[in-house]
């Protein structure tokens, strides 16, 4: 871990904060990402010493890290998470299908029946197919031996373990992949291939299958004041939000979307 002090002020309170070491475009240990970017606008208006505790984002990293005191902020979760606080959403995204420009695919449904025919990569968690709601969406459609898995952990030994799904369609080895929007926005626009992305629709593949989702920044559930001095933070400061969220790609869904 280390600290950093923004701002100049002389007795600068402490913001520990628990983020990924390579998860760009979100995080990384040279504070590239955006979330490391909104960390030090959070930081800056409180007028704190940022310091970071490095933990790679797997399965039970909340309950190892936040919740065992390691950190008090940890950006970029999802708004319904029920085992931690949230703030307000400081964003919101959607899955998105990613083609090759150059190809004139404008896929943006399960239900396209090109889809049958096509070689299709989907972002993975673990061992399980459907464990991402593309995943399953296509599963459940009966689209198995067309898909390729690629796991959103990456090879975490490389730099940038989540940009393979991207390039797989830059050069070819997939068709279309359906990718989580700040990742495929974020690893298109550095893609020497031209690439097209369109957001799925609908929102919702059934109740239970989610492909629009709201993020946010979390705290342990006791810890409400700094809940509300982060929340107020972000709104405060909603335009240079979006301008960093932006800068970085993220395709952005308004509430009313829907």
């Amino acid at each position: 871990m280390h600290a950093r002090r923004l701002g100049g002020a002389a007795e600068a309170r402490e913001l520990k904060i628990c983020a990924d070491p390579n998860n760009l475009p979100f995080s990384n240990k040279a504070e590239q990402g955006f979330e490391n970017r909104l960390v030090d606008l959070v930081a800056k208006d409180l007028h704190a010493t940022v310091r970071y505790t490095w933990w790679a984002q797997r399965r039970g990293n909340l309950r190892e890290t936040l919740n065992a005191g390691q950190c008090d902020l940890v950006p970029g979760i999802g708004s319904s998470l029920e085992m931690l606080a949230t703030t307000r959403p400081y964003y919101r995204s959607t899955y998105v299908a990613v083609t090759r420009a150059d190809r004139g695919l404008d896929i943006a449904s399960f239900d396209d029946e090109r889809l049958k025919t096509l070689k299709i990569g989907v972002q993975m968690i673990g061992d399980d197919f459907s464990n991402t709601p593309p995943a399953h969406a296509l599963s459940k459609r009966g689209m198995i031996d067309n898909v390729r898995g690629y796991m959103v952990y990456g090879d975490y030994e490389q730099p940038d373990p989540q940009a393979d799904i991207i390039k797989a369609v830059a050069s070819g080895a997939v068709d279309v992949a359906f990718v989580w929007g700040p990742v495929a926005g974020y690893f298109a626009g550095k893609s020497d291939v031209p690439l097209r992305l369109t957001p799925v629709s609908p929102h919702f593949d059934g109740p239970q299958l989610p492909m629009v989702f709201d993020v946010s920044m979390g705290t342990r559930k006791a810890d409400i004041d700094l809940r509300r001095e982060v929340e107020d933070v972000l709104a405060r400061h909603a335009v240079e939000v979006r301008a960093i969220l932006t800068e970085y790609r993220v395709p952005l869904v308004e509430e009313d979307g829907e």
